[in-house]
């Protein structure tokens, strides 16, 4: 015989938390977004140029990109087509792999960064950061800190 186990559903206190973590996330990521188009960018395409902005000689394996961004190979490649197209990144062949690619921040997706990375800490003090407290913000840390390290231990894993 089959034994079915119960599911350990939410409580009140649990399902309110759960759901304004859900709603900030959306409403937080929207808004971040919306700040974002009169550059002409998504928050993905901004994740990108940070992530390569931030890397030695400002260059990425493709799968490490796809890996830090969590998109999938096809998915970052259409991203970096648009983004090539947009003169903001290219593609390098990797010297020592043959199948392998860098995507590469060109100088005007440097200077893209440049432009928009004040704007964008503008958007994420004002819509999340000055609405907390010192205190607040050192709790949240705390709080999220063993839910990153936990998912960040699963990825690639079902």
């Amino acid at each position: 015989m089959e034994t079915e186990t119960a599911t350990p559903w939410l409580n009140d206190a649990e399902q309110c938390a759960w759901r304004t973590y859900l709603d900030v996330n959306r409403m937080l990521t929207y808004q971040l977004e919306k700040d974002l188009q009169p550059f002409g960018l998504t928050i993905n395409d901004y994740e990108i140029l940070v992530n390569l902005s931030e890397s030695a000689e400002r260059r990425l394996r493709m799968s490490d990109l796809a890996t830090a961004t969590l998109q999938s190979k096809s998915r970052l490649s259409h991203q970096i087509t648009r983004m090539e197209n947009a003169g903001l990144v290219r593609r390098e062949n990797c010297e020592s792999d043959r199948r392998g690619l860098y995507a590469v921040l060109t100088d005007q997706g440097m200077d893209t960064m440049r432009k928009v990375a004040p704007h964008h800490v503008e958007s994420v003090r004002k819509h999340f950061i000055d609405q907390l407290s010192s205190e607040a913000l050192g709790d949240l840390h705390e709080s999220l800190k063993p839910v990153a390290e936990q998912l960040r231990g699963r990825r690639g894993k079902p």
